[in-house]
């Protein structure tokens, strides 16, 4: 990122209400190429402007300098052989709610894993730990499943889902998932087709054995934690009309569980009309492809 000069940004801001395209396309390629640095500039002129074209211009320009740091943090992120679930989640949340407080996001969490850890021991089963996670998280903490506007685009921002404790399937289970992990709990999502679901794996199997033949049990966010077998995953698969692959069986990547993230929110932009947003989350989808 390069030093900021405020005489040319300022010359180039006076510049934002010209009525020439190609003057403006210029401008906003400059500020675009001094990236972040020019945003509380240009949220200050946003601020005191009275001309609708200028501020217009200026959201514009803000959100795709925000947008292309987004596309860069998500290309390395996706390098990183230990790709964090966290990370992740929280770099598609920016895309919407670029100002996110990231630190009082990770604090409800990590109260929520707090909860959790007073109550689990060493004695307990893995069922019996999975029952105590269910119970802080849907009890204590009330969150659920929201059903009543289960394709708004809220439910895949996982700030959002934090903040009005509810969400889909997936930011259920990418919450249950965060919090399992800080406990060291091996449960690992899986992308079951229209659903996603948690396994439960065997952390004393032999470690020769296939992944899928290592799950002990399978849990449902969305259902309250509901725990289940692998008949019911066959089941579910025959009423859709789908043939069983173990993909559908066996733990998947967090790069799989955001990569699915975004197509949530493509799905429910489409359904909203919002074209533009579809469009800028299938260049995020393309990076993780």
């Amino acid at each position: 990122m390069e030093k900021i000069n405020n005489k040319e940004v300022n010359a180039l801001i006076d510049l934002l209400d010209d009525p020439d395209d190609n003057i403006f396309v210029t401008v906003k390629d400059r500020l675009l190429d001094i990236g972040e640095k020019v945003i509380p500039t240009l949220e200050s002129v946003w601020e005191t402007s009275f001309n609708p074209t200028v501020q217009t211009r200026i959201e514009n320009i803000i959100h795709r300098i925000q947008f292309e740091k987004i596309t860069e943090s998500l290309k390395i992120w996706k390098k990183d052989i230990n790709a964090d679930l966290w990370y992740g989640s929280m770099l598609i949340a920016k895309y919407q709610y670029p100002d996110l407080n990231e630190e009082q996001l990770k604090k409800l969490i990590q109260l929520i894993r707090q909860d959790v850890w007073l109550e689990l021991n060493e004695q307990l089963t893995a069922l019996e730990k999975v029952k105590v996670i269910n119970h802080i998280i849907f009890d204590v903490h009330q969150f659920k499943g929201n059903t009543e506007n289960y394709n708004s685009p809220e439910n895949s921002y996982l700030n959002r889902v934090i903040e009005n404790k509810k969400g889909n399937p997936l930011t259920l289970g990418i919450l249950y998932l965060l919090i399992a992990r800080q406990l060291n709990l091996p449960l690992y999502g899986v992308n079951l087709p229209e659903h996603f679901v948690l396994a439960y794996m065997n952390e004393n199997d032999d470690e020769e054995k296939k992944w899928v033949d290592k799950i002990l049990f399978y849990v449902n966010p969305f259902s309250r934690g509901a725990i289940f077998s692998r008949k019911e995953i066959d089941i579910f698969l025959r009423q859709l009309n789908i043939p069983a692959r173990e993909m559908y069986y066996a733990p998947c990547t967090n790069v799989d569980i955001i990569q699915r993230l975004i197509r949530n929110l493509m799905s429910a932009y489409t359904k909203l009309g919002n074209i533009e947003k579809v469009n800028e989350l299938d260049e995020l989808l393309k990076i993780l492809n």
